[in-house]
């Protein structure tokens, strides 16, 4: 019997390894995996819609939702999470706390970035800086001239500009051109090894674990995404696709807590393991919508009022909805 030929465009990473090894298979399908970068990945697939199965921006997926014209839906399957503390750079020179930032320059790659709308949620809850108390300049981190993906029609008080012709936020930032920095990936080049630029917090593992603690956020980065045409053409795939990805994950943790023989590069894996669990419990990196609800409607709130979804979006609209409800044996 033929099986359902799909492409599937995914990062790299250890919960999805199952999946593009063979070990685990997708229901009735027949994947074409591809490997690649979430700035590829998510421009092919918001431009020109090359991939039937898709990892997907958070905040991309929710401007075009919002909007009504998004060509995927997702399931409720979170590849990358972060805690985007660590996403928030400055100058150590001018800048000592997060109300500093106040008035302030602050370079990014682009505004609707998911990283960047939890880090602007987080200087706002914690510290009281709102998104119009900054200017935002917008460039790349390594290469001059990066748009923003998706148009936008902010708010009034929200300024936002272009990096001068030619710069890198990070060159900008080396500089002492901008005060700050946000971006899903450090700055490059220079700026990396000046002894002015750092991070905000100066422990910002110890300020997101209390973040954890007083929110129960931690924060969802990516979802995956199914066209539309085919998740309405075949109905049982979106469940068989959030049953694969929960499986392979599975299969990563399972190696990941094999420590007779360390499976990552890294040295602590059993400390840094049970420290995970203490925090966020034995299901600490869940995908589904009830085990995170809290977080999804901590980041819809935030999208919309930072003016980059039309409109607030609701939960049980976000997924398709034989995702909503799982099964258990």
């Amino acid at each position: 019997m033929s099986q359902l030929q799909i492409s599937i465009a995914m990062g790299d990473y250890d919960r999805n390894r199952a999946l593009f090894d063979g070990r685990v298979q997708i229901d009735g399908c027949d994947p074409v995996y591809m490997l690649l970068s979430p700035e590829e990945m998510f421009f092919r697939a918001m431009r020109s819609r090359d991939f039937d199965i898709t990892e997907l921006s958070f905040s991309s997926y929710l401007v075009k939702h919002a909007q009504g014209d998004c060509p995927y839906i997702a399931v409720p399957v979170f590849l990358s999470r972060a805690f985007r503390h660590t996403s928030i750079y400055v100058r150590k020179d001018r800048i000592r706390t997060p109300q500093d930032l106040k008035g302030k320059r602050v370079g990014i790659p682009e505004y609707q970035l998911t990283a960047i709308v939890w880090a602007r949620s987080i200087l706002q809850d914690d510290y009281g800086i709102h998104p119009e108390d900054i200017t935002w300049v917008r460039g790349g981190i390594d290469t001059p001239g990066r748009p923003e993906k998706i148009k936008l029609n902010l708010p009034a008080g929200v300024h936002v500009e272009a990096a001068p012709e030619g710069t890198t936020i990070s060159q900008l930032l080396d500089a002492g051109d901008i005060d700050g920095f946000i971006a899903p990936r450090p700055p490059s080049g220079a700026a990396l090894q000046n002894p002015h630029v750092g991070w905000l917090f100066d422990d910002p593992t110890a300020v997101a674990k209390d973040y954890y603690r007083r929110t129960g956020i931690f924060p969802i980065m990516h979802v995956v995404g199914i066209r539309k045409e085919i998740a309405a053409a075949h109905p049982w795939l979106p469940g068989a696709v959030f049953k694969a990805f929960n499986a392979s994950k599975a299969a990563a943790l399972d190696l990941l807590a094999d420590t007779s023989a360390t499976k990552v590069t890294l040295p602590f894996v059993e400390e840094q393991l049970k420290a995970a669990k203490d925090l966020l419990g034995e299901d600490f990196w869940s995908y589904g919508v009830q085990a995170n609800r809290n977080t999804l409607q901590a980041f819809l709130k935030h999208h919309h009022a930072q003016g980059l979804s039309s409109r607030l979006v609701e939960v049980d609209e976000l997924f398709h909805p034989s995702t909503y409800e799982t099964y258990s044996i």
